[in-house]
């Protein structure tokens, strides 16, 4: 017999895991009422309180989703492709865009004050270029709806292989507005969207909707639910929606603890995901690399903090004492070229190739919304190369010495986020092996920010997976609009008196 939870008790026993207990906290048992949920994230024990209010916010949402989704069947390719040009032309338009601007400043003014990181939150004059880019490049693709894919024939009969829309996306984005529009790329294929935006950016996401998204919508025909945003600041609200098992595929954009936990919340809700919930790129230096490739790199690998910033660098021994040297030059130059220093984690086999003078001097460190004085470099253990560095303004990074090639793929495959790694050798052979024992999806013989879908395949991006849970069936690392469908079968009969 079950009944609804109704209330919590402090120190209150929650088996998470199958043969593991975590206790409810004062402050979790004081603040639930009756109506709200608990999510048990069964990877953690992690207790993630959801108010009724988040959940009916964030249900609602999918609702519209998930209807819009049945109606899609009727609405032409012709009716997508005006939609992407209204939305676009509505954000090229200076008078549709000024509220929309106005709104990313006040979203801008109240994140300094709290001290976030606004890097990636300001919509200037190149970001909302980038959508308007973005958002045509949707308009010219082929649809894929409805594409037949493959013909087995038979005698009298014949079975077709058809494209066809998934269902709903759900997508939790960071604060970057421009995301915002890539996710509208799932209806090119005929899926609906259903998003949540970071609360650093919630004020600018709902002026896109009212001023560009919705009347986008509208005006092309398309049933108003076909993207639907989650209007909530509360991560709660993201935990719902990532809960609801009526998503086809839930997408988060970002990295860190917080992906990590929706991507957590989704697949034991029995949901695809979607998502890298640590990034940070990895460079090796082989026997057979060439110092002036090395430097370029890292140095293009660290221009700015995003998933696939350059995070550690392993330098194989014998090209120790020349390699790191040029290593060293190469992260004070890109501090340079953000006007500020670099900050290095250091383990103890690369201890002794790093000068002194980097563990004993202090300098200035840019980090969100202050800059302190730190030691330069500091030791690391082995076991925290996969940490990602979350800087703002000062490159950041880990340096460690291998003794051969395969010491730093064993490393990577064990402690890395299996994420983007750059081999840097001009050997064949060894480029051929690195690519075979390596478990990335992403590798490459250079700088680690190529992993980008418009970048690397002239495709808007709506999402980047690594293989930290494992391989992706079927599919890139690199989720894009039209790689988000099903494969349904059709079976046309030229005989009508066919049995089995």
């Amino acid at each position: 017999m079950t009944q609804p939870l109704e209330h919590l008790e402090t120190g209150m026993a929650i088996v998470y895991g199958g043969d593991k207990v975590t206790f409810v906290p004062a402050e979790l048992a004081a603040a639930f009422r009756p109506g709200d949920s608990l999510i048990v994230v069964q990877d953690t024990g992690d207790l993630l309180h959801v108010p009724k209010a988040d959940a009916e916010i964030a249900g609602a949402a999918v609702s519209r989703a998930v209807e819009a989704f049945g109606e899609l069947g009727a609405v032409d390719d012709d009716q997508i492709t005006d939609f992407y040009e209204r939305f676009a032309a509505a954000l090229e338009d200076d008078a549709t865009f000024a509220p929309i601007a106005a709104a990313n400043d006040v979203d801008v003014a109240k994140a300094k004050e709290r001290g976030r990181s606004v890097t990636r939150l300001i919509l200037d004059d190149t970001m909302r270029r980038g959508m308007i880019d973005g958002l045509r490049s949707w308009r010219d693709a082929p649809s894929g709806r409805g594409a037949v894919v493959d013909v087995v024939h038979h005698d009298g009969w014949r079975v077709e292989q058809v494209r066809g829309g998934l269902g709903v996306v759900g997508f939790v984005f960071e604060g970057r507005p421009n995301v915002f529009a890539d996710a509208t790329g799932v209806l090119r294929s005929g899926n609906t969207v259903v998003f949540r935006i970071g609360s650093d950016a919630l004020g600018t996401a709902e002026a896109i909707v009212t001023n560009a998204l919705d009347p986008a919508l509208a005006g092309a025909g398309l049933p108003p639910g076909a993207a639907s945003l989650v209007a909530s600041a509360s991560h709660a609200s993201g935990w719902a929606m990532f809960a609801d098992p009526r998503l086809a595929l839930a997408v988060a954009r970002g990295s860190g603890r917080a992906t990590a936990q929706l991507g957590a919340v989704a697949r034991q809700a029995g949901n695809a995901v979607s998502l890298h919930g640590t990034g940070g790129g990895w460079i090796v230096a082989g026997p057979g690399a060439d110092a002036e490739a090395f430097a370029a790199a890292v140095v293009h690998s660290l221009d700015r903090k995003v998933c696939n910033t350059l995070n550690t660098c392993c330098i194989v021994a014998e090209r120790a004492a020349e390699l790191v040297p040029v290593f060293l030059a190469a992260v004070r130059r890109a501090g340079e070229r953000r006007g500020t220093n670099p900050k290095l984690h250091v383990t103890d086999s690369a201890a002794p190739s790093v000068p002194r003078d980097w563990f004993t001097r202090e300098v200035p460190i840019a980090r969100a919304g202050r800059e302190r004085a730190e030691p330069q470099a500091e030791p690391i253990p082995v076991d925290r190369l996969g940490e990602e560095w979350e800087w703002e303004d000062s490159p950041e990074v880990t340096l460690t010495v291998v003794a051969d090639v395969d010491e730093a793929i064993d490393l990577f495959n064990r402690y890395s986020p299996r994420f983007v790694v750059g081999f840097v050798d001009d050997d064949t052979e060894r480029q051929r092996r690195f690519f075979e024992r390596i478990d990335s999806p992403f590798v490459g013989n250079g700088f680690t920010r190529w992993v980008d879908g418009q970048y690397a395949l002239d495709k808007p991006e709506l999402g980047l997976s690594n293989w930290q849970h494992g391989r992706l069936f079927g599919r890139s690392g690199i989720l894009s609009g039209d790689s988000v469908y099903t494969i349904r079968l059709r079976v046309i009969q030229e005989d009508p008196d066919i049995g089995r």
